[in-house]
């Protein structure tokens, strides 16, 4: 009887190298088998091809060999150094090679019913053996099946590479082309069953947005995550996904108080801010949002702290004339290496470049606190879905890092109403803030309270406030007034405030 593999004969992993890939499929790539990668045109496929070979060569120092059905070496090289990845140069330094089995290469080729694949796994097996290769890349299968008609002789002639490749024990990636983000796994029905992996890369249109995708469809033998995980193409990282199950609700939690920059909001909340919380600030365009997030930003620098802030609807020239007209000097403090402002438009990126700027932002300056005006900005970029799971991630990564984060919201209407972007955040976040127009006696006036305050106690008030070129003042609370949270603020009877105490008494 055949004896069950022990944990040093089952199935081990080749660490890809390509950012959060591994994660998704707990270790990498299995070591010694061939892999499928299908999608759709614009999936990013030969990317990842490529990269898979780039990171082998950049981290583990492991050689690579690229097989090319479609494209020219001059064409993947000239398109592939704008990531950063020298081809040529590892061609070179016997890093690298290409095996160029392209209809440019074979100009005179036709369709035929006998594709000659016995050469073709001859010369890889040099290519391997020529410069020890541990990783090989075929881009794409597609072409095969536009040089013969015969499915069942392909799909024979391809299990033949495949174990090929096997018996040589390299690590190797095929691509394939599909008609359907949701269809057939492969646009000729046969490349699935010659692999011992498929990987689907999808490039969904939705809402007019376009949202890239893996997914990890078959893992013969081993374990992976399960589901869709967005990931996006950038110049200097190339493929990079973002796995939403590596954030763990795992953040240690801090007693220690922080200004929030203006002494009399610090009361309210009990002391101010904790160190590592989440602050939310909802209000209408023009309420002292942005006064807020600039006294949140002074009140760290004034207390030694460095301070990070993404603007996504004002300019930088905007920012720093704002906080000089309210007695803050943003330019001292940036040039004290205290303070630093990224500003772009949301529609600029996708969520996921912006997610990835933030985090590479942060690991660069190591802020003590980290401000975002608006959020609401980018709720327009990608979809609902994708929105949230850019807010879980970038407020946990913050959280992870036990940096104080402060989040702007606009809510839709003067007088308040819930936004998307709250719907999102609000239950992640440590504290929120509401900002209100309050319309009184054919006069408007402004309203603030601390409507939620996570692990402390904090006062309820509905205070009113002022703005001058000193900043914001909280002065006393609205009495015998209701309906300001609501956006219908009037002035209550004395029997109907009585009622309302009483009420307030017995629960």
């Amino acid at each position: 009887m055949p004896s069950e593999p022990t944990l040093t004969e089952r199935v081990s992993k080749l660490p890809t190298g390509i950012q959060g890939f591994d994660f998704v499929t707990e270790g990498g790539l299995p070591r010694g088998r061939t892999t499928l990668v299908a999608g759709t045109a614009g999936s990013a496929k030969t990317i990842f091809a490529i990269q898979f070979l780039a990171e082998g060569i950049l981290k583990s120092g492991e050689r690579g060999v690229f097989v090319t059905f479609e494209e020219t070496p001059d064409d993947l090289r000239r398109n592939m150094i704008s990531f950063g990845w020298p081809i040529a140069q590892w061609e070179r330094e016997g890093k690298w090679l290409f095996v160029d089995v392209s209809m440019h290469a074979n100009s005179d080729e036709k369709v035929v019913g006998t594709y000659d694949f016995g050469g073709l796994i001859v010369r890889i097996e040099h290519a391997i053996r020529r410069i020890r290769a541990q990783r090989v890349s075929l881009d794409s299968l597609g072409a095969i099946f536009s040089r013969m008609h015969q499915p069942d002789l392909v799909r024979s002639e391809l299990l033949r590479i495949a174990a090929a490749l096997k018996q040589m024990n390299v690590t190797s990636v095929l691509t394939a082309e599909r008609t359907e983000e949701y269809g057939a796994i492969s646009r000729n029905g046969v490349e699935e069953f010659v692999a011992d992996n498929v990987i689907i890369l999808r490039n969904v249109l939705d809402d007019e947005k376009r949202r890239r995708t893996i997914e990890v469809l078959k893992y013969r033998g081993t374990s992976h995550q399960k589901g869709e995980y967005p990931f996006t193409v950038t110049p200097d990282k190339g493929a990079v996904i973002i796995p939403l199950s590596a954030i763990e609700l795992k953040q240690r939690s801090s007693d220690l108080r922080i200004s929030s920059g203006n002494a009399e909001l610090d009361k309210l909340c009990g002391g101010g801010f904790f160190r590592d919380s989440i602050v939310l600030v909802s209000g209408a365009t023009g309420t002292g949002k942005t006064l807020l997030t600039t006294e949140f930003l002074a009140g760290g620098v004034k207390n030694g702290e460095r301070c990070l802030l993404f603007a996504f609807e004002e300019s930088r020239e905007q920012l720093f004339r704002n906080a000089t007209g309210w007695g803050i000097d943003f330019d001292r403090m940036e040039t004290e290496g205290k303070l630093r402002v990224h500003c772009a438009y949301p529609e600029t990126a996708s969520l996921e470049d912006h997610l990835i700027t933030i985090k590479d932002l942060v690991d660069e300056f190591k802020p003590n606190r980290v401000a975002f005006d608006s959020l609401s900005a980018l709720e327009r970029v990608g979809t609902i879905k994708s929105f949230r799971e850019f807010v879980i991630g970038v407020t946990s990564f913050i959280k992870h890092q036990e940096i104080a984060g402060l989040f702007t919201a606009t809510t839709p209407t003067l007088t308040g109403g819930a936004s998307v972007t709250e719907a999102h955040i609000s239950t992640l976040t440590d504290s929120i803030i509401l900002l209100r127009y309050v319309e009184m006696n054919g006069e408007m006036r402004r309203a603030l309270t601390v409507l939620k305050m996570r692990g402390s106690m904090h006062n309820k008030d509905i205070c009113e406030f002022s703005i001058d070129e000193q900043g914001m003042h909280i002065g006393r609370p609205f009495r015998n007034v209701i309906g300001i949270l609501a956006g219908n603020p009037h002035m209550a009877a004395p029997n109907e405030m009585e009622r309302l105490d009483e009420l307030f008494r017995t629960q």
